[in-house]
């Protein structure tokens, strides 16, 4: 079961995130996946991802939730990650945000893991959460430098 159940989170003043269209390159993305143009088609980022980040809205067009996967050429809807605003992403399974304003980077499948010094930062944590549910869940973060990975400080 979601956390939440809605992946874009404020603030309200900006109501309306700016947001990328493209097809899914195939059925595993998920609202709350950080995910890249790949071919012009979006795919899930991965730990070694480097450049420009979106992450992937609920699919409320359709009437779909945040546990509803895109459908393989389905259109996506890629949020752009401006740093004043707010998301629930993804994180996978036995990852333990210990502290708000954690550092986050791009994980496998584009999961949110916990940024090393040598890792690229994609966000900072805004809640602690000790993910041991058996499945991946949103987490609230801030995304930091408008969706392009910056150097670990």
């Amino acid at each position: 079961m979601a956390r939440a159940n809605k992946i874009y989170a404020g603030p309200v003043t900006e109501v309306t995130p700016q947001v990328r269209e493209a097809p899914a390159a195939d059925g595993n993305i998920k609202p709350g996946n950080l995910i890249v143009l790949s071919s012009g088609n979006f795919t899930r980022a991965a730990a070694t991802t480097v450049g420009k980040v979106w992450i992937a809205q609920d699919n409320y067009l359709a009437g779909k939730g945040v546990e509803d996967a895109y459908a393989s050429g389905d259109v996506v809807i890629g949020m752009e990650l401006l740093d004043e605003q707010f998301f629930n992403g993804r994180v996978a399974t036995g990852v333990n945000i210990s502290a708000v304003g954690t550092a986050l980077t791009p994980g496998a499948n584009g999961t949110l893991a916990i940024a090393a010094l040598s890792d690229l930062v994609i966000g900072y944590a805004e809640e602690i959460y000790n993910n041991t549910s058996g499945a991946d869940q949103l987490v609230r973060f801030r995304a930091a430098t408008n969706g392009q990975l910056t150097a670990a400080s």
